[in-house]
C-alpha cells in the first residue's frame, strides 16, 4: 500500500487586525527605546495616509454615484434611506453631547488644574461657521478643482446628482454604468493591496506619535483623556445596545469592521479608513446602494466621537478658567454643539472650528485651544475611531428602517 505524501502544512497567519495591533504594540516600544529613530518611522505611516487618500475621491466617484443611480427609480427610496440616516446623526449626536456634560458634571475634570499652554492654538481660527457659505461651497463651480482639492462634500454633492441624472436616461446611461462598476471594482483592489501594508503604517505612526509627544504630555492632562475614553466607552455600549435592538450581534459586527476602526484609531484620519469601511460593509452583505449613500454622509455629518469630545474639552476649558457655566451654559454648549457639529462637514479643521464656535458661544477665548493642544493627538484617535464605529451603526439602522427592498440590482427602464 503506497502512503499518499503528506499535505503540506500551512502556518495560519495572523488575521490583519492582530497584525495591526501588533504594529501598535511594536510603535510603543520602539518609542521608549529609541526615540530617534522613532520619529523616522514616520514617512511608513504618511506614505499610507497617501496612498489611501489617492483611492476617496475615485472610489466616492464611483460606488456613490452607482448608489444613487440605482436608487434613482425610486426617489421616494432615496429620501427614505436619507431621512433615516439624518435621524440617527442628530440622535447620535445629542447622545454624545449629554453623555460628555454628565461625566463634567459627575467629574469636574478643570476643577483647580491651573494648565499652561501646551501648544499653540491655530492662527486666525473661524469663531463661527458662515452659513451662507458652507451652503454655496456645497456647489462646486468646478468639479475637477473639487476633486483634485479633496474636497469632499461637494464631490459627494455632484456624484449624487450626476448618479441621478444616469437613472433620469435610462438604458443609454449603461456605458457609463459599466466604467463606474469596473471602476469601482478596481479601487476595491487597489484598497485590499494598500490595506495589506497597514500594519507597518501603523507601526510607523504610533512610534513616531508617541516618540515626539511621549508619556509626560499624557500625564500632564490626565483626568481630561481618562474621561473623554470613559466616554467613548459609553458610547459604543448604546451603539451595541442599538445593534442588539436590530436584532445583530455586537461582538461579531465589531470584530468584523475592526480593520477600519483600528485605521481610524491610528491614523486619526475618518477620511482614510472610507475605502476600507465600504468594502467591509459590503462583505457583510449590505447592499452597495445603501453603503455608498450612508456611509460618505456620515463621515461627513455624523462624528459622534468628535462631537462628544467637543462637548467635554468646552466644559473642562470653562472650569480650567474657572468660568461656571450653569445650566444655561450647558444649553449653550448643548444647542451650539448640535448645531456647529453639522456644519463643520466642509471646512478645513473643522473639529477646530466647530470647538472655537462653542468656546465662543459660552464666552470663552478661543486661545484656551492651546491649552490641550499638546494632548490632542491622544484625544482624537479615540473620538476617530468612534466616528468610525458609529458609522457602521448608521448604516445597519438605515437598512433596517428604509432598506429592506434594496438590493443590487441595477435599475433599467
Amino acid at each position: 500500500m503506497t502512503l499518499a505524501p503528506a499535505a503540506p502544512s500551512r502556518r495560519k497567519r495572523l488575521s490583519l487586525p492582530i497584525q495591526m495591533l501588533v504594529g501598535f504594540v511594536a510603535g510603543i516600544v520602539l518609542a521608549l527605546i529609541s526615540p530617534s529613530i522613532a520619529v523616522a518611522m514616520q514617512p511608513f505611516g504618511l506614505a499610507f495616509i497617501e496612498a489611501i487618500k489617492m483611492i476617496v475621491i475615485p472610489l466616492i466617484i464611483s460606488a456613490v454615484g452607482l448608489g444613487a443611480y440605482r436608487m434613482g427609480a425610486d426617489i421616494k427610496q432615496l429620501g427614505r434611506v436619507a431621512a433615516v440616516a439624518f435621524g440617527w446623526f442628530y440622535f447620535a449626536t445629542f447622545l454624545a453631547i449629554c453623555i460628555a456634560l454628565a461625566l463634567d458634571l459627575l467629574f469636574h475634570p478643570g476643577v483647580g488644574v491651573n494648565l499652561v499652554p501646551t501648544g499653540k492654538a491655530p492662527a486666525n481660527i473661524a469663531t463661527s461657521i458662515n452659513w451662507v457659505k458652507f451652503l454655496l461651497d456645497l456647489i462646486p463651480a468646478n468639479i475637477v478643482q473639487a476633486m483634485a482639492e479633496q474636497k469632499t462634500l461637494p464631490v459627494l454633492v455632484f456624484t449624487v446628482l450626476f448618479g441621478l441624472a444616469l437613472a433620469g436616461i435610462g438604458h443609454k446611461a449603461k456605458p457609463i454604468v459599466d466604467v463606474l462598476e469596473a471602476l469601482m471594482d478596481a479601487m476595491f483592489k487597489l484598497t485590499g493591496w494598500i490595506i495589506a501594508l497597514s500594519p507597518i503604517a501603523v507601526f510607523g505612526l504610533i512610534a513616531y506619535l508617541f516618540a515626539t509627544q511621549g508619556l509626560h504630555t499624557i500625564l500632564a492632562l490626565g483626568e481630561l483623556i481618562v474621561l473623554e475614553y470613559v466616554g467613548l466607552g459609553c458610547m459604543v455600549v448604546i451603539f451595541w445596545i442599538m445593534m442588539r435592538a436590530l436584532g445583530e450581534r455586537p461582538m461579531t459586527v465589531t470584530r468584523q469592521v475592526l480593520e477600519p476602526v483600528i485605521l481610524g484609531f491610528t491614523t486619526r484620519s475618518s477620511e482614510v479608513t472610507l475605502p476600507v469601511h465600504m468594502k467591509k460593509l459590503e462583505e457583510m452583505g449590505m447592499p452597495s446602494r445603501i453603503v455608498s449613500v450612508v456611509l460618505p454622509l456620515g463621515y461627513a455629518f455624523n462624528i459622534d466621537g468628535t462631537t462628544l469630545y467637543i462637548a467635554l474639552a468646552t466644559t473642562f476649558l470653562a472650569e480650567a478658567y474657572n468660568v461656571t457655566l450653569g445650566w444655561s451654559g450647558y444649553l449653550a454648549v448643548l444647542i451650539t454643539t448640535l448645531i456647529a457639529s453639522k456644519g463643520g462637514a466642509n471646512i478645513p479643521s473643522g473639529g477646530l472650528v466647530i470647538l472655537a464656535t462653542v468656546l465662543t458661544a459660552v464666552g470663552l477665548p478661543v486661545e484656551s485651544i492651546a491649552l490641550i493642544a499638546g494632548v490632542d493627538a491622544f484625544l482624537d484617535m479615540g473620538r476617530t475611531a468612534v466616528n468610525v464605529f458609529g458609522n457602521t451603526v448608521a448604516a445597519k439602522l438605515v437598512m433596517r428602517f428604509a432598506g429592506r427592498d434594496i438590493t443590487d440590482e441595477v435599475y433599467a427602464t
